[in-house]
């Protein structure tokens, strides 16, 4: 009697592989924190470099507005200063702090110009940090309005300020300027995310420019109404411009200051580190919700 096996390819496959034991599972390994944040850093960069009316505006829109007030508001204004304190040298510290305001309006609108793109629907695809993507704005950002300072700073120089701390306050000076200047990206890119396009980045950027006048920057808050005197004197941006003119200036008394210069650095210090844990948190819950 001869008995006849019928094969099944199915369960023959099945059997093997329980022979074989279980299949491995493959993993799709993303990039660390910091390779993510550098590569989409690098991208905004490039941007930059492609796009030469960013590069433009970062350059010649502080310059042309310190040149502006140098000479078209300096007369009037020098009364107002401490006795041996020119204009110019008054000016140019505060204008320099304000470059981070009028950076910022480009800085938002590149964020919601990449929202409305979908550039960043395809980096939250990736298995990256979403955190990662905001960080790595963040840096080019402040890269784009290091590069606005220099140029401030240049013309600054080209119109006769000088400054008459020492090598070292100067530099420190410089220090607490680049890093409340990181922090306030922070309240661009929060712009950008939350605005449909660049167009609308750049108008809800409006809010924050009354900050660099309604401030210490261009002109002795002494001169404005009672009623305004407390905010402008309190408000971060002036915070910021007073620990940079003192350090600068060779020290509060020489620019009109009540508070020591160690009391403005810590105070800028305070309204960094709040502005930055604030609008960075909201910007990256924004940025993970975003469809």
């Amino acid at each position: 009697m001869t008995t006849t096996t019928s094969l099944d390819p199915a369960a023959t496959l099945a059997t093997e592989r329980a022979a074989a034991g279980p299949t491995p599972t493959t993993t799709v390994q993303g990039a660390g924190f910091v390779t993510a944040a550098l590569a989409t850093s690098r991208r905004s960069i490039l941007q930059f470099f492609r796009t030469p009316q960013v590069l433009m505006m970062g350059s010649i829109q502080g310059a042309l507005f310190l040149f502006m007030f140098r000479y078209v508001f300096g007369g009037a204004i020098q009364a107002s200063l401490p006795s041996g304190l020119s204009y110019v040298d008054f000016l140019v510290p505060g204008f320099l702090v304000t470059v981070i305001l009028w950076s910022g309006m480009s800085a938002a609108a590149g964020v919601a110009e990449d929202g409305a793109s979908g550039v960043y629907d395809r980096l939250r695809s990736l298995p990256i940090p979403r955190s990662a993507v905001t960080v790595g704005r963040s840096i080019a950002d402040f890269t784009l309005m290091a590069w606005g300072m220099l140029i401030t700073g240049v013309v600054g120089l080209l119109v006769g300020f000088r400054s008459h701390g020492s090598i070292g306050r100067v530099l420190l000076g410089i220090v607490v300027m680049l890093a409340f200047g990181y922090c306030f990206t922070w309240v661009f890119i929060l712009i950008g995310l939350v605005a449909e396009n660049a167009q609308a980045a750049q108008g809800m950027t409006m809010l924050v420019i009354p900050f660099s006048f309604i401030s210490s920057a261009n002109v002795p808050v002494t001169t404005m109404p009672g009623w305004m005197q407390s905010f402008a004197s309190n408000q971060p941006v002036s915070v910021a411009v007073n620990a940079v003119r003192s350090l600068m200036q060779g020290g509060p008394n020489k620019v009109g200051l009540e508070h020591s210069t160690t009391y403005w650095i810590v105070a800028t210090a305070i309204w960094g580190l709040v502005i930055m844990a604030f609008f960075g948190t909201l910007s990256v819950r924004r940025f993970s919700k975003m469809r």
